[in-house]
């Protein structure tokens, strides 16, 4: 997950693994278990808190389908299931609700 040139030319691979699990925290399913900004800055601050394990992301590309491969993916309460078969190749695809809202000025 860490490029290799800098894992070679760093000191901090543990600061790297840090942020990558703060980030994990900060994308888990439900939005509830996520950190607040606030949390994050003192995370990202601070060694000597120590860090929950992080749950399921809320989103997962997997990177190696094969032909008649399904998955099925629960998000949300909806079931989602992608298929690829021989006939059509599609790209791996994942769904994010995300919304945004604009407020007046």
């Amino acid at each position: 997950m860490i490029d290799p040139v800098l894992r070679a030319s760093s000191g901090f691979l543990q600061d790297m693994l840090r942020c990558i699990h703060i980030g994990l925290l900060c994308i888990q399913e439900n939005d509830g278990d996520r950190p607040t900004m606030a949390s994050v800055v003192l995370m990202l601050n601070s060694v000597s808190i120590t860090l929950q394990a992080p749950s399921q992301p809320a989103f997962f590309v997997s990177n190696s389908f094969n032909e008649d491969t399904s998955i099925l993916h629960n998000q949300n309460s909806r079931d989602l299931e992608f298929k690829e078969s021989s006939e059509t190749k599609s790209t791996p695809s994942s769904r994010n609700d995300a919304s945004f809202t604009e407020l007046p000025r």
